[in-house]
């Protein structure tokens, strides 16, 4: 029996602190506001469900990346807005490096046309 394909929930597991700390490298965001612009930017490729959302967020929260405050959305409704800290900048560029180098190698893998190693 053929398994289902994967969703994009399950690809997304292991890059969604990177994905969330870029998304507040251009500046403080609430929660949905993160969700929306992972959403749109990757072309509705990776969507963010929200608990595992908010489960990062507090994640984050707890390891000194992000801090938050309360605010005001653009509908005039409460909200807590996340932004990065001086030691989130730091963690987002190491990752981003990291994952880069995983990304290169894994497309070199799946574009590879032969058997024989470069």
């Amino acid at each position: 029996m053929a398994r289902p394909p994967k969703e994009p929930d399950d690809l997304l597991r292991g890059t969604l602190d990177a994905l969330i700390l870029k998304t507040l490298s251009w500046g403080p965001q609430h929660g949905y506001g993160v969700a929306r612009w992972i959403k749109q930017t990757s072309g509705d490729a990776l969507v963010v469900e929200d608990r595992a959302l908010y489960l990062a967020l507090h994640r984050l929260e707890d390891r000194g990346l992000v801090e938050s405050d309360w605010g005001l959305s653009e509908n005039n409704r409460r909200a807590r807005f996340y932004q990065l800290t001086s030691l989130g900048r730091a963690e987002l560029r190491a990752e981003a490096k990291r994952l880069a180098r995983y990304a290169d190698g894994l497309f070199r893998v799946l574009n590879a046309s032969s058997w024989e190693t470069p």
